[in-house]
């Protein structure tokens, strides 16, 4: 994978035969009390490894979309103007600097229902962000999120209950554990695989190294641990990468195998 563009919003990937444009939506600050031990208690302590801004963990927030110059999909959509913060809704800054039109996203892939994933599919004035939008996909544990604000795209709704091909080249792989739908994405190329996921991991400077801490905000956190183990052993084959939303932008790594834990290695400096 091999970086060809960046800017104060996007970096764009050459992979294989494929595109993948990481979009910075902005970032969230949240305290690091959501941080949970394997018995769902509070850490005790934060490792000075861990930056704060200020008193807060600083969590990125970014989008992906993927192409095959004929074909493509919007992995994520991000906050919109929900969120009330000046520091979210960036993503259709992000899709015009990287020289994407937003009538030409067909697809969009959803990774769960919390806000700050699925409400960019509505722009701040109300109207329909893509006007040309075919389908949403979203872990069938998560279609309640389409109701009120997000009613109007119900329709184009494709509920994901199983592993299942999304296009000749993403297959949605249902991991359950933050909310019941939490869904990843597994991009393939001629060079290997892309998986991108929502809220597998929120802090990486953290739950690389000690996959085991957890987020408050986890439905299930016993159930979003596993699937959090699982993908990073699959993670350390050859040829696999990560796009992660909550990684810091552009989010796009490798993983490597590091005594207990595991080693995080970006392919692109942090933007933004």
């Amino acid at each position: 994978m091999r970086l060809i563009s960046s800017g104060r919003h996007h970096a764009t990937f050459e992979f294989g035969d494929l595109q993948v444009t990481s979009l910075r939506d902005g970032y969230i600050d949240m305290p690091p009390t959501r941080l949970r031990d394997e018995d769902g208690r509070t850490l005790d302590e934060l490792p000075g490894a861990v930056p704060l801004a200020g008193d807060n963990l600083r969590l990125s927030v970014n989008a992906f979309f993927v192409t095959d110059g004929t074909r493509s999909v919007l992995i994520d959509t991000g906050a919109s103007n929900v969120w009330h913060d000046p520091t979210m809704g960036l993503i259709y800054d992000a899709l015009d600097e990287a020289g994407i039109d937003r009538a030409q996203v067909t697809d969009v892939a959803i990774t769960h229902k919390h806000e700050d994933h699925v409400s960019g599919l509505i722009a701040p004035d109300g109207s329909q962000a893509f006007t040309k939008l075919e389908r949403v996909w979203i872990g069938a544990g998560d279609t309640s999120v389409f109701t009120g604000r997000l009613g109007p795209i119900r329709d184009r709704v494709v509920p994901v209950s199983e592993k299942v091909a999304i296009n000749d080249w993403t297959t949605a792989i249902p991991t359950p554990g933050h909310t019941p739908g939490h869904t990843v994405y597994d991009v393939r190329s001629g060079t290997g695989h892309l998986l991108v996921w929502g809220d597998t991991v929120h802090v990486p400077t953290l739950q690389f190294d000690q996959p085991n801490v957890s987020w408050e905000l986890d439905g299930n956190q016993p159930q979003a641990r596993a699937a959090r183990a699982a993908l990073l052993e699959q993670l350390t084959q050859p040829h696999h990468f990560v796009a992660g939303a909550h990684l810091d932008s552009p989010g796009v790594a490798r993983v490597t195998p590091s005594g207990d834990g595991y080693t995080l290695e970006y392919l692109a400096p942090p933007i933004g």
